[in-house]
């Protein structure tokens, strides 16, 4: 019993410590302390094959005799082969329980012939009688002892032959089609623009009826724009565009879509706010890429394969010229709809930087559609931020081109609707001494009051005045730097007569440092004489309206202008300047009834003569906006009663072809054009001219009525002849017969024949 008990504890304790030790080879190798096994020198590898190829067989006996000595020892290939790192060994442990002492009971160990050896060592491969057939190659196993071969049963018994053909059949070049005539083409054509058509409407309606469940099919329709397989895929991409454009105008948000952060994709919200958020990042995600292709076919990239038709295997087809034009005309016209609709979205920066610099292009169409883009976006832009932008990208564009861009580029910013702008850079001096005298604890509360401030601005949903105010200040401050650098060194160039305008316009806003400059300037153009009577115009214009604001404090006689102005009128007739008519009233209107005070009675009624001898070369609306200038007159100075008396007042005779208006006499002259306009087929200029022959009587017979008592610029564009239409309707002929009556040309038969041959002899 006793040597029971002590076999039983050392064979516990000898499988304690082999698990002992496997344990701790285990965690030594988790921790990867473990020693690396140290490779095989190569010479002794080298040994090892040659005495494998070159045992004979007497070396092969005396291992049989010596079997039992080798019985007891293991191969160190076999436990190289068995064993694995940081995995128990069964070669291990029998290695350690030999060495112990402990008999391992195993047969007798096999002896190989020297084929029989290397033919277990090498991989194993097919017999003979095994057929390959309905099986698959596959990529063979690379092991320390060679290159194990691999194979697979077809599923549907294809074998690599099978493969091979069908391949080469493949490659094969396919069949010609069957030649097809033209009506054959043609019909064909028009029933697949047919189906194109039909899944077009169906698609664009489903996501117009529920966008927020539909973003795939508003996907599918996007896709269609990069189609180049059907034979009518011009006129498909037509048709995609304008239905794109129609489905954005149509479902884009009114306000702009804020791109998620990771963390807020990463937070839990409700199934509602999921979806939203899913339609928003959708939407975004197809109107991008709408753009884009817009973009790519507004710049003329129409015929460059997008990456995605590269990594997909598109064939490329290459669009025509003429094509090509029409679906770029095409494209910009729909970033303009979404610009002019949608201005507040997202992406509007990258639109205004494709658009921008086609407004100089020279395909009129294009340039054209994107001024009057800009334009109505400039008249409805009501915070200023999208103009401001449009503005400084068009102001980057002119400097870029040395100015030399088309004078309707600027004419732009003539729809900008602008009144006020922060003219106060500095503070005052009393606004700082306030400043520095504030207690902390009034600085604390006035800023408390201005946050509150913002807060219950930002509740009443309106734009906020000063915001406004500001952007405002940017956007003349842009427009001001174009403008005065052309005065300063491109004087001679198309962009002048724009500028001339839009300072007349904005002259009101200039600060009024500037004035003695610009002055300098406008006297050197008119000295000049290089301006045509349009652009001499505006600069009348501009200098008079700067001088009835902000410089009616300034001391300067504007005798000059008054000079060139009565000259240039001769220049206004019926024919093609008869359009520059309401330049022309604007100006006087602003010389004449904005300074009533510092102007002589010389010049007034040299005026007062001048219009109504216009009035008998003009058309109807320009007569009766003429006649309407002449009755502010009457009624404003008194002593035009001169022009109604035939007794000369002074000494001299009025001279009409004398420049000056303040020595040509007029008060010895006669408004006798009235007597001319009474019997004018126009109603309105006959009641217009019998009431200024009787002086302008504001009440009792021969008062105007009162559907004529407008300004005179409204009553050019009441009269206005543009429809073709007479205003106010002729009257029908009467039906009432006078009886004829015979009479004889002249009493005398001698002159009447004489009159006879006169006329004979002249040629028809």
């Amino acid at each position: 019993m006793k040597k029971l008990g002590k076999l039983s504890r050392s064979k516990t304790s000898k499988t304690s410590q082999s698990k002992l030790a496997n344990k701790k080879h285990n965690r030594l190798a988790k921790q990867g302390k473990l020693k690396k096994r140290k490779k095989k020198d190569k010479d002794q590898q080298n040994q090892n094959e040659e005495k494998l190829q070159h045992k004979d067989s007497g070396k092969l006996q005396s291992q049989v005799e010596n079997g039992s000595e080798e019985e007891d020892q293991l191969n160190p290939e076999d436990v190289e082969f068995y064993g694995t790192p940081g995995q128990t060994s069964f070669v291990s442990a029998a290695q350690k329980r030999f060495s112990n002492g402990e008999k391992i009971a195993s047969k007798r160990k096999r002896t190989y012939s020297e084929s029989g050896e290397i033919y277990e060592q090498e991989p194993r491969k097919l017999f003979a009688g095994e057929s390959r057939k309905n099986m698959k190659d596959l990529l063979p196993i690379k092991t320390k002892k060679g290159i194990i071969p691999q194979m697979i049963e077809e599923p549907n018994g294809e074998t690599s032959s099978d493969i091979i053909e069908r391949d080469t059949i493949i490659n094969q070049e396919p069949k010609p089609l069957p030649q097809l005539s033209n009506i054959q083409l043609l019909i064909q054509r028009k029933h697949n623009l047919k189906e194109r058509k039909k899944k077009i409407a169906l698609l664009a309606s489903d996501v117009i009826e529920n966008p927020e469940e539909n973003m795939k099919k508003l996907r599918e329709l996007r896709l269609m724009l990069e189609e180049c397989e059907s034979d009518a895929y011009i006129t498909v991409k037509k048709l995609v565009m304008l239905s794109l454009m129609e489905i954005f105008k149509d479902i884009i948000p009114g306000y702009r879509i804020r791109l998620l952060t990771e963390k807020e994709k990463e937070q839990k919200m409700k199934k509602e706010t999921k979806a939203l958020q899913d339609f928003e990042q959708g939407l975004l995600m197809n109107y991008k890429g709408y753009l884009e292709v817009l973009e790519k076919y507004c710049t003329g990239k129409i015929n460059e394969q997008s990456n995605r038709q590269r990594r997909n295997g598109v064939k490329h087809i290459h669009i025509p010229e003429d094509a090509s034009h029409v679906i770029a005309e095409l494209a910009v016209r729909c970033m303009c709809e979404m610009l002019s609709n949608h201005p507040h979205f997202n992406y509007r920066n990258n639109i205004i930087a494709v658009l921008v610099p086609l407004m100089n292009k020279h395909n009129t169409e294009v340039s054209d559609m994107v001024c009057q883009t800009s334009s109505k976006v400039f008249r409805e832009d009501k915070s200023g931020e999208v103009s401001l932008e449009i503005v400084r990208l068009i102001n980057k564009m002119v400097k870029a081109r040395d100015f030399r861009v088309q004078r309707k580029v600027l004419d732009t910013f003539l729809a900008l609707k602008i009144k006020e702008i922060d003219t106060s850079e500095d503070l005052d001096e009393n606004k700082k001494k306030k400043r520095e005298f504030m207690s902390r604890r009034e600085r604390k509360k006035r800023k408390k009051m201005a946050n509150l401030e913002h807060e219950l601005l930002e509740t009443k949903a309106t734009e906020d005045k000063k915001k406004k105010v500001k952007l405002h200040t940017e956007i003349i401050g842009a427009v001001f730097l174009i403008y005065f650098k052309v005065l300063k060194g491109y004087r001679k160039s198309t962009l002048l007569p724009s500028v001339l305008e839009g300072l007349a316009k904005f002259s009101h806003l200039i600060n009024i440092d500037f004035f003695d400059d610009l002055y300098k300037v406008f006297n050197e153009l008119i000295e000049s004489e290089d301006l045509t009577y349009r652009e001499s115009l505006h600069v009348i214009l501009t200098a008079f309206t700067i001088l009835s604001g902000q410089g009616s404090a300034l001391n300067i006689d504007p005798l000059k202008f008054y000079t060139h102005m009565y000259n240039t009128l001769l220049h206004v007739h019926a024919g093609c300047s008869s359009d520059d008519l309401p330049l022309v009233i604007d100006c006087i209107d602003c010389m004449m009834n904005r300074r009533k005070r510092l102007i002589s009675q010389q010049r007034i009624l040299s005026y007062t003569k001048r219009l109504a001898t216009l009035s008998l070369q003009q058309m109807p609306n320009g007569t009766i906006a003429f006649l309407g200038l002449i009755r502010n007159f009457m009624l404003t100075y008194k002593y035009l009663d001169f022009l109604f008396d035939n007794d000369s007042q002074g000494s001299g005779i009025y001279l009409p072809e004398l420049p000056e208006p303040e020595h040509c006499h007029a008060h010895n002259t006669m408004l006798w054009e009235l007597s001319s306009l009474k019997s004018h087929y126009h109603p309105a200029i006959k009641k217009y001219a019998v009431h200024l022959g009787k002086m302008a009587p504001v009440s009792g017979e021969g008062q105007l009525p009162l559907q004529y008592k407008k300004p005179p610029r409204d009553l050019y564009d009441e009269f206005s002849t543009e429809i073709d239409v007479f205003n106010p309707p002729v009257a029908e002929k009467s039906t009432f017969k006078h009886k004829s009556k015979k009479m004889k040309m002249f009493m005398q038969e001698d002159i009447s024949d004489m009159v006879v041959q006169v006329l004979s002899s002249i040629p028809d």
